[in-house]
């Protein structure tokens, strides 16, 4: 029976109390010197969840989880489960304000929280924020740290401790139809969203990205850089605990790290943005390591060049697949598989998966035939409820037919794989002509000195919009403005090259490893404004 099949009907916590059953010794995660098994993880996080319903804690109460990669993580995601709670996975390289917003308006009655990360002091900044977090009742801390100030912050460790053996009283069997998750967008335009997914959601495509990839049993994950984003919580960790694959983290991602993991653990398939392949580029080109275990790779999140793509092949993981992932469809909607030829696997995102249909519209809103370019809508099981608490936003973003509008232009071709072009509001309107930054932005990759480029549009006077390269160099490599101009030149029309490079040490990129676009366009516009 397909892994889509088998998983129908369950719910997170049914997922991983299964797994713990048939296969209680296998590894889910590896941290460090650290194995954790199927059924360690399942004896804790029943243990947390012991302890959380004793605080009071119930059914459709938001619990916050704010922890970098570490098995915690995983732990909280299933006592979460088993209560009926709702996960709220943040990021826990937000800012004080980034993360009071949404701590506020997920009304989180609980936040599970590392004591410091990043020289940041989350008991000191929490000290700040519960007074203006109402709702938040709670506080679990992981560290070592042993002065309590206040009686209702409490250690993972002695949670765990004071729930082992003890039984509680779960919610009545949950149906996979319930909200599990609320999961917010990376908010690089506009104030982010909360996307309201269910056990079903979630597992329906973590199952079916499993599959696309051939995960199995005795597999060995690397490369996931966050739990909290949707694709961590879904294929990486879910997708594990459904098919027995090992989860290897890194607390913090180093590119040099990762491919010692790979080479320590004999990892065989590796997950990852654009991003991390390319700082792992470089690591390995400076050091190179035994990477021949890994059998294939999956990219999502952005997209990647065909000479990225062509790069990462050959010195990194062969069989690179491609995962087209948005949070409003809980991950993967379309993807490469290894049974596809090879200009599909390079230079589209894959078919839909099991039961999601796609469709291309025009402005108006009518469906277009294929081949056509247009805004790319999609229905399916990984579809979300909508967005937390905003119903207008959920109304305009989804159609009468139940399609959601991405947001995103593409091709749907005549074999039923989606040609991503880029995003339908990034669209530089340059003298009148539509200029789409991917198109320049994989020009501009395919330059033997370009290790990661950009493209954003900065107001003009005389152009309205004037095209920006921004453009981190490989290192060592010298090269000027007007050489990727001319270079850009050499293949594309005068209006879609470049009208200003900027070259930068690193491009301002989310926890999520996307470019912060907006941000980036800003600091150029108040660059290019100072007389100075």
């Amino acid at each position: 029976m397909a892994l889509k099949e088998r998983s129908r009907g369950m719910t997170v916590a049914h997922a991983l109390a299964h797994r713990a059953t048939t296969d209680p010794e296998g590894v889910f995660l590896l941290f460090g010197s650290e194995q954790v098994t199927f059924g360690e993880t399942e004896s804790a996080a029943e243990a947390l969840a012991a302890s959380l319903a004793n605080l009071g804690i119930e059914a459709g109460d938001r619990v916050a989880v704010i922890l970098p990669e570490r098995p915690e993580f995983a732990i909280s995601i299933f006592a979460v489960a088993k209560l009926g709670a709702v996960l709220v996975p943040l990021d826990p390289h937000l800012t004080e304000a980034e993360l009071q917003y949404r701590l506020r308006h997920s009304e989180a009655v609980c936040a599970i929280t590392v004591e410091g990360f990043h020289e940041v002091d989350y008991l000191q900044l929490f000290e700040e924020l519960l007074p203006t977090l109402p709702e938040l009742q709670y506080l679990v801390t992981v560290g070592e740290e042993d002065l309590w100030y206040d009686d209702r912050i409490f250690q993972f460790e002695d949670l765990i401790s004071a729930g082992t053996g003890r039984d509680f009283e779960g919610p009545p069997e949950a149906s996979d139809e319930e909200l599990f998750a609320l999961v917010y967008t990376s908010g690089t335009t506009g104030k982010p969203k909360g996307v309201e997914l269910t056990h079903r959601n979630l597992l329906h495509v973590s199952a079916a990205t499993s599959e696309a990839v051939g995960l199995v049993s005795g597999d060995r994950v690397v490369g996931v850089t966050a739990l909290f984003h949707v694709f961590g919580l879904g294929p990486a960790v879910l997708g594990c605990a459904l098919t027995g694959a090992s989860l290897v983290l890194q607390e913090e991602f180093q590119a040099g790290e990762c491919l010692d993991l790979i080479a320590h653990h004999g990892a065989t398939v590796h997950y990852g943005v654009p991003t991390v392949f390319a700082a792992e580029l470089r690591a390995q080109r400076r050091r190179a390591r035994d990477l021949s275990s890994l059998r294939v790779g999956l990219v999502a999140g952005a997209p990647m060049s065909e000479e990225m793509h062509r790069r990462v092949e050959a010195e990194l993981c062969p069989n690179l697949l491609v995962a087209y992932s948005l949070t409003e469809t809980a991950s993967t909607l379309a993807i490469t598989t290894l049974g596809d030829p090879e200009e599909k696997r390079r230079f589209t995102v894959g078919r839909p998966i099991d039961g999601t249909r796609v469709r291309v519209l025009e402005k108006d809103g009518s469906e277009l035939p294929p081949e056509s370019l247009g805004e790319l809508a999609v229905v399916g099981p990984g579809l979300m409820r909508g967005y937390y608490r905003q119903p207008r936003e959920t109304s305009a973003s989804i159609d009468a037919e139940g399609y959601f509008r991405t947001g995103d232009l593409g091709v749907l071709d005549e074999e039923g794989y989606i040609h991503l072009v880029g995003r339908l509001k990034g669209v530089i309107i340059r003298g009148g002509s539509n200029v789409y930054p991917r198109e320049l932005e994989d020009r501009l990759h395919a330059h033997p000195a370009v290790q990661e480029a950009a493209v954003v549009g900065i107001r003009d006077e005389l152009l309205g919009e004037a095209v920006c390269a921004s453009v981190v160099p490989v290192e060592g490599a010298i090269v000027t403005g007007e050489e990727l101009r001319e270079w850009c030149r050499s293949t594309l029309a005068d209006h879609k090259g470049p009208d200003i490079v900027r070259f930068f040490d690193a491009l301002p990129m989310t926890g999520t490893g996307k470019v912060r676009r907006v941000e980036l366009a800003r600091l150029i516009e108040a660059e290019l404004s100072d007389p100075n």
